[in-house]
Parts: structure tokens; C-alpha cells; sequence
């Protein structure tokens, strides 16, 4: 009886280990009718990992690895696409590549799916800041009648251009600029207007050549309005601004520093005239003294240069 006990018990455990080791073989069996495959997944930042898997879409591949798409994003290839071994999945925005391909489709160029995405490059941003000039408006005062040809400018103030800074949102593909968004407007200094007069013309320089002469007399010196601008210059007795160094004035007197003025003949000799608060006597003429021009004696040639070209007012003393 025992003997029988132990047969069975022995069948039994061969009957065991024979399960045990067809359902090993099986596992083996599927794991290599299973082919598992490399596969790399390119995120949108960047990010590049790579997964082991036996899945065969791309949509299986990115759940196995809890990938879950964002509203704005999609894959290259697409979801429904199946990866062989080696393959890449690209995770993007769905505004990339459009652009490339609209430009393909323009041009009739017949071309593959593949193809356009052997085109496909990333749309980069970037916050870029540019300083730019405002140039600055010219600003006309015009002091006589339209109709007057006799005129000239005369600027009172100089232009200086402003400068402001900008700063664009800009999309790059393929380092080229695709858009371009203003984003804010800063200006860092205020242009200054050109202001410039238009009045009557008149001699710029003396005429060295010609010699002083005297002009009628006994002209009424009323006939300024007073304080009236004038051009007023220096001269001195040199031969460069009198032709002469005789220092004789056109009325006989002897030319004085801070006294003596040439004036037009519309001035009689011995008429006081304010200029820019300082009286002068009218003692001379000259031939380029003309119209609203009216030329002070100073001691030396080197103050006359230094004098220059002033515009005064002008009043007959009382």
C-alpha cells in the first residue's frame, strides 16, 4: 500500500515540474515572438529621451511613457503613425513647419510628406530691444511779407534729433525673421525742433574796397523806427576794413572806440543811437553800410573778428 502511495505521489510531481517548465517555455516563447525596439522622443523643450518599448503607434508609445499632448501641440509623425526601430517622435507646436510648407505649395513643387518634413525647422522666439532715432521737425518764422524776394534764413536754434526705445516680440524659422509684434515704445530723449526765421536779406560782410563816403546830410534821423532790429558789425582804421589807416571818419572826425558808429545816410552825422544799450554817435559811412546795417568802430582788427555778426535793437537816443 505504501508503495502504491509513493508511485502516485512521484507522478504527481512529474506532472508538476512538466507544467512548470511548458509554461517557462512559453514565456520565452512570446518574449521573443515580442520584439521590443529603441525609440527616441524629442519633447518641445528640447529634451531628448530614449524609450524601450514593443508598442507600434506613436500614440501607444507616448502613453506607455505617460506623454499627454497639450491643446497646442502635435507629434511628427502623427499619432496614428507606426515607429520602426530607430525612429524619432517629435513633440511641437502645431503652427510649426506651415510655413515651410505653404512656401513648397506656392512654388508647385511636387514633393513628399517626408520630404516636407526633412524641411521642418523649430519657430524660435525672441524679445529684442532697438534704439531708434526720432528725427526732428524744422519749424519756419516767417518775420516779412510773402511776397518779398529779398529774403534769408536764419536759424535761431539748431535741430537735434530724439531717441526712443522699442522692443518687438520676433518669430525666427530657420534663423529667418517670420513675424514681427510691437510690444512697447519708450522714449529716452525728446527730439528739439530746427527753428528757423525768415527775414529780409542783408550785406553779410564789409566791403573793404570801397572807401567811406559822405552821405547826404541833414536826412531826418526819425525816420528809424525805434527799436527796430538791426545787423550789427565791427571795423577798425586797418586797411582791411577801411581801405585807408588814416583813422579819419567820413565826417572829419577821428575815428573813437565806443563812440563811433557807421550808419546809413538815412542818419545825419551827430545822431545818438541805443544799441543794445549803449549809445553811439553817427560819425561815418560805408559803402556796404545799407538798409538795417549799422557798424561799430572797435580798437583793433582782432575785435572786430571777435565782434562778429550781432542782431540788435536800435533806437534814437533822445
Amino acid at each position: 500500500m505504501r508503495r502504491e502511495e509513493r508511485a502516485s505521489i512521484s507522478i504527481i510531481k512529474i506532472i508538476c515540474i512538466s507544467l512548470i517548465l511548458i509554461l517557462i517555455s512559453g514565456i520565452g516563447v512570446m518574449a521573443v515572438n515580442t520584439s521590443l525596439k529603441d525609440v527616441k522622443i524629442i519633447l518641445q523643450n528640447g529634451y531628448e529621451m530614449t524609450a524601450l518599448t514593443s508598442k507600434t503607434t506613436v500614440s501607444e508609445i507616448l502613453e506607455e511613457n505617460n506623454i499627454i499632448l497639450e491643446e497646442n501641440q502635435k507629434t511628427i509623425p502623427n499619432l496614428n503613425s507606426e515607429i520602426l526601430a530607430g525612429q524619432s517622435i517629435q513633440i511641437t507646436d502645431k503652427s510649426y513647419n506651415e510655413v515651410q510648407i505653404a512656401k513648397i505649395s506656392e512654388e508647385g513643387v511636387e514633393t513628399s510628406l517626408e520630404q516636407l518634413l526633412q524641411n521642418y525647422a523649430p519657430i524660435t522666439e525672441k524679445i529684442v530691444v532697438e534704439q531708434v532715432v526720432i528725427p526732428y521737425e524744422t519749424v519756419t518764422k516767417n518775420t516779412i511779407a510773402q511776397t518779398d524776394a529779398n529774403t534769408a534764413n536764419k536759424v535761431l536754434q539748431e535741430g537735434k534729433d530724439g531717441l526712443k526705445e522699442v522692443t518687438y516680440k520676433i518669430k525666427y524659422q530657420n534663423e529667418v525673421e517670420i513675424e514681427r509684434t510691437l510690444l512697447s515704445e519708450v522714449v529716452i530723449t525728446e527730439p528739439v525742433s530746427k527753428i528757423v526765421q525768415v527775414q529780409k536779406k542783408v550785406e553779410t560782410s564789409r566791403s573793404a574796397s570801397v572807401p567811406r563816403t559822405t552821405g547826404t546830410e541833414g536826412v531826418s534821423s526819425t525816420a528809424i523806427i525805434n527799436g527796430e532790429t538791426y545787423k550789427i558789425t565791427a571795423y577798425c582804421s586797418c586797411s582791411k576794413c577801411c581801405g585807408k589807416t588814416t583813422g579819419r571818419t567820413a565826417s572829419g572826425t577821428v575815428a573813437t572806440a565806443g563812440r563811433t558808429v557807421a550808419a546809413p545816410a538815412k542818419f545825419a552825422f551827430g545822431t545818438k543811437l541805443n544799441i543794445g544799450g549803449h549809445i553811439y554817435t553817427v560819425e561815418d559811412r560805408g559803402g556796404a553800410i545799407q538798409g538795417n546795417r549799422i557798424d561799430i568802430y572797435v580798437s583793433s582788427h582782432s575785435a572786430a573778428l571777435q565782434w562778429g555778426v550781432k542782431y540788435l535793437s536800435v533806437s534814437v537816443a533822445q
